[in-house]
């Protein structure tokens, strides 16, 4: 009998997967490739059921022999190693994101004299309005918690800048396809510096909390994955209980705050600006305070240590970062203004040593050399494009309004710009 291939990759089966799996059984003994959590998210979204689970269902469907675990969106590494006979897939994957793994499906299947069957994807309108409710579902106590979620299965997280609607949904909606990998952003920054930027405002904590949730607001309505906060200092304790209480009932995930005092300046700006840093004392009493006023297990605290900014050095980083831990802190964020990565590599290293858990963030403005893999190679577990999509939008912007004002038309602008057509389809309807 032959062998038939099936992959599949959703937690939401419904009568177009059955069917598919219905057409595999006439054809043969069935397998299917089953993707990995990780593959999933990198794919589409977060899955409601883990791979243990949906396997469990997969394996009771009837007609279906065998499930294996499928790691990337690529067949390529299953069909060398189990050879079917046959791949069936809808046809749906002719154009899209999907058609360079069909094209890839097919060469291999070449190497060896296998077949692809493809069927009509089925258009039934109730399928496609199922998935995209499971896939937008974001609810708070829902979403709150897939920060840590994440943080068990991948490493490291990829985050991005977001300060309004528009960039959420670029921030959740870009996705590409690498090596056989699809490849999109776990979650979102708000960043005081973007979010003050927006405003046309300095980033001296001008921007109070109550202006910066409605930032958040607006990016949550519209997007699915994990927010972070940039927190700044977190004001007064006496204020930040209340501001994580607020976090956690909007669904965010998680916030990050500074040990520093006093009137807000970048850190980027290092010692040419006079700036001071906390007591350890005190920076844990507010560590500790926010984690008491928390509701949640989920919602997490982040304290981000200015001590190599600042130029108080390796130890002063060190003794703090264990000491905020040993407050609650359920992550360390570590920042640098060098270009050279080497005092960030230099402190994870020595921070792992002693902790191997702990959640460690960086934010890599200065030393952007450095890839992804290669930090979670070091143990680092979330890196964060602080300001990327600010700093990149608002050149184009300007350049646009200078060319309008030179050629006194818009003509000249519209290479520059996006399609209307594609604005339309990155706002969703509903």
């Amino acid at each position: 009998m032959k062998k038939v291939y099936v992959c599949l990759s959703t937690d939401v089966l419904h009568g177009g997967h059955i069917n598919i799996i219905r057409e595999a059984g006439r054809l043969g003994e069935v397998m299917v490739g089953l993707l990995s959590d990780e593959a999933i998210i990198d794919y589409k979204h977060y899955p409601l059921l883990s791979y243990g689970e949906r396997r469990e269902i997969v394996e009771h469907i009837k007609g279906v022999s065998a499930v294996v675990e499928q790691n990337e969106l690529s067949y390529a590494a299953n069909l060398r190693k189990y050879r079917p006979d046959i791949v069936i897939h809808g046809d749906n994957w002719k154009t899209g994101i999907q058609a360079p793994i069909r094209a890839e499906v097919i060469e291999v299947l070449k190497e060896y004299g296998g077949e692809l069957v493809e069927i009509p994807y089925s258009t039934d309108e109730n399928y496609r309005l199922l998935e995209e409710t499971m896939s937008r579902l974001s609810i708070p106590d829902i979403r709150r918690g897939r920060l840590r979620q994440l943080l068990k299965i991948k490493r490291p997280l990829s985050i991005l800048e977001a300060h309004s609607g528009i960039t959420g949904l670029i921030a959740e909606k870009t996705k590409i396809i690498q090596d056989g990998r699809t490849r999109q952003f776990d979650g979102m920054w708000v960043s005081s510096l973007c979010d003050s930027t927006a405003k046309g405002k300095p980033d001296i904590e001008l921007v109070d909390m109550s202006s910066r949730m409605r930032t958040i607001d607006d990016i949550m309505e519209v997007t699915t994955k994990p927010v972070i906060l940039d927190g700044d200092t977190g004001g007064l304790i006496e204020h930040f209980v209340y501001t994580v209480r607020t976090l956690e009932r909007m669904g965010v995930s998680a916030v990050i705050i500074e040990d520093k005092t006093g009137l807000k300046k970048n850190s980027l700006f290092g010692t040419e600006v006079e700036q001071t840093q906390d007591t350890i004392g005190h920076f844990s009493a507010k560590i500790t305070a926010g984690k008491k006023a928390q509701r949640t297990k989920e919602f997490m605290i982040i304290a981000r240590i200015e001590s190599l900014i600042l130029e108080r050095g390796m130890e002063d980083a060190l003794e703090r970062a264990f000491a905020f831990v040993k407050a609650g802190a359920d992550g360390i964020m570590i920042h640098s203004r060098k270009k050279d990565p080497g005092e960030i590599f230099e402190f994870v290293e020595k921070f792992r040593a002693v902790d191997p858990k702990t959640p460690l963030v960086v934010v890599p403005t200065s030393f952007n050399a450095v890839t992804e893999d290669e930090f979670g190679q070091r143990g680092v577990n979330i890196v964060i494009y602080a300001n990327q999509l600010t700093r990149s939008g608002f050149p184009a912007m300007q350049k646009t309004a200078e060319t309008i004002l030179k050629t006194h038309r818009a003509m000249e602008a519209d290479n520059a710009c996006m399609p209307i057509k594609e604005i339309l389809t990155l706002i969703p309807e509903e």
